[in-house]
């Protein structure tokens, strides 16, 4: 399970990004990857499953 915070998410259009704590690095997350609801600036915990351009969030919850 990865940590990190939601660096953007467009609750309107159901996308945004999650940053990696660990790593720096950047995943997509789609609205229907999320257990909870989500906005900027929340921690959140996270698995990775590959999509079809890298790495997306999946099972996204509070931390």
């Amino acid at each position: 399970m990865n940590t990190g915070h939601v660096k953007f998410f467009n609750t309107t259009k159901g996308f945004g990004f999650i940053k990696d704590n660990e790593s720096d690095k950047e995943y997509f997350v789609h609205i229907s990857g999320l257990i909870d609801q989500i906005n900027e600036n929340d921690e959140v915990t996270f698995e990775l499953q590959e999509g079809k351009k890298g790495l997306n969030a999946v099972n996204v919850k509070l931390a």
